[in-house]
């Protein structure tokens, strides 16, 4: 070995290596090129995949259940976390379009929106001859 050939150790490189890293991520921070967002209200819940099965096609799937449930929002899909049910998202597809819990009928008139839950129910009049 030469005299003019210079010699690393691992622990050295390991060492400039973790510095780079650790100095980068804090030139990004100070001069405000990482995002940190205080609005939790357009976080995402989560990422989810639509399968295909067709029939007599094989299926695996996890036993655990997810640690979500669905729930049906003013005519579209929103996933809630079973430990704080508050915590609702409205489910989009790829161009961040809703999801209907339901298929609207290719017969039936334009849209009428669906009765509130909370709201009180006002019993129909008979229609009496006038």
């Amino acid at each position: 070995m030469s005299q003019n050939e210079a010699s690393y150790t691992i622990r050295s490189l390991f060492v400039t290596a973790l510095v780079a890293i650790v100095g980068t991520v804090v030139v990004l921070e100070l001069s405000g090129r990482i995002d940190h967002s205080d609005n939790k209200d357009h976080v995402p819940v989560g990422d989810f995949q639509a399968i295909h099965i067709t029939e007599g096609e094989t299926f695996r799937m996890s036993p655990k259940a997810s640690e979500l449930h669905a729930v049906c929002e003013n005519g579209y899909m929103a996933i809630a976390a079973d430990v704080d049910p508050s915590f609702r998202g409205i489910l989009v597809d790829y161009k961040n379009r809703g999801v209907r819990c339901y298929r609207p009928s290719p017969t039936a008139p334009a849209a009428i929106p669906e009765p509130d839950a909370d709201a009180p129910v006002q019993p129909k009049e008979p229609a009496g001859d006038e």
